[in-house]
Formats: structure tokens, sequence, C-alpha cells
């Protein structure tokens, strides 16, 4: 699928959107693209919009877990919005302990959780 991954500073976040089913390397491109935002604007409020994305195999989301213990001092605050349990399972397995919050087809609370912050 072509365009899997969108990332554009919308105001004060960052939102990111991944469609079709998630590999690795759409992970790590949609990390760099974050990331790359996220210097440049000095924003670190991420909105993952999730609602068109298929569940991964399992490996998958770890592999984001791996890339988030690459980014030393840059501290992330994200929400993830998800269409159903099973991705909101993965997104809590790829995001750990982090700063972040998994909703369920509601892009306004996250949008509201990220801006109260």
């Amino acid at each position: 699928m072509e365009n899997q991954v969108w990332v554009e500073l919308v105001g004060d976040l960052v939102i990111a959107r991944v469609r079709g089913e998630p590999t690795e390397a759409l992970l790590r491109e949609c990390q760099e693209k974050v990331l790359f935002l996220v210097r440049a604007a000095g924003r670190g409020k991420v909105l993952y919009d999730t609602l068109e994305m298929d569940a991964p195999p399992v490996d998958v989301p770890w592999s984001q877990r791996a890339l988030d213990e690459n980014l030393g001092a840059i501290k992330l605050r994200r929400a993830i919005v998800v269409p159903n349990s099973k991705l909101a399972y993965l997104a809590r397995l790829a995001f750990g302990e982090g700063d972040y919050r998994v909703f369920y087809n509601d892009m306004i609370a996250a949008i509201k959780w990220l801006s109260d912050a």
C-alpha cells in the first residue's frame, strides 16, 4: 500500500497517521518523520492515528519499543487512537511504560488529553 505513513505538524501537535499493515521498516520511517518534526518544531506531543491500520504480527510492536530506547533525552507525550481492542493491546506492547494513552475511536478526547498536558 502506497502512502502508509503520513506525518505532519498541526498546531502544537505532531500527527502521525499509519494505514495498512505496518512493518518494522514502516515504524522506523514513521519514528524518523515524527522525531524530525519534534526537533524542528520543538514539540513533544504526538497523536498517532491508527484508525486505518491493520493489526501487525506481535513482533512488530516490539520493534517500536526498541526504537523508543534510542530516544535519549527526547521526551514525548503520545496519544494513540485505535479502532479496536486488538490494536489497543498491541499499542500498549509497543509503547510500554512511556508517557502515552490509548483512545478507542475518539480523536477529540486524544487531542484534548494532549492539549491539557
